[in-house]
């Protein structure tokens, strides 16, 4: 016999062993403030609901105004660390939610 582990459905489901739920990173950081929390891919993945692929063809597509990461370190090689600011990935995603709310008016 198989053991299921239940899983909230608010916890960010991903691929990654390395994702953290966000929830939990805010609430053990109450006071932190969103334009200064920076987060990896896979919270990324699980925030804007799109595959690591689609997330950089929309980076590199102007119109898109999908958030740019930030350099984590000074490396110039493929595969350097990066991160992206929770705030301005928390606005572009209401800018669809009202992008689509102007459509559907």
């Amino acid at each position: 016999m198989t053991h299921q582990t239940f899983k909230p459905a608010n916890s960010f489901e991903t691929h990654s062993p390395q994702a953290t739920d966000i929830n939990a990173r805010r609430a053990s950081h109450p006071a932190a403030d969103p334009s200064a929390i920076l987060i990896r891919m896979p919270e990324l993945i699980a925030i804007v609901g799109l595959a690591r692929p689609t997330i950089y063809k929309l980076m590199r597509q102007a119109d898109s105004e999908f958030p740019l990461p930030v350099k984590l370190s000074g490396s110039k090689a493929r595969g350097a660390p990066v991160a992206w600011v929770l705030d301005e990935v928390q606005s572009w995603v209401r800018a669809r939610i009202s992008a689509r709310n102007k459509v559907a008016a």
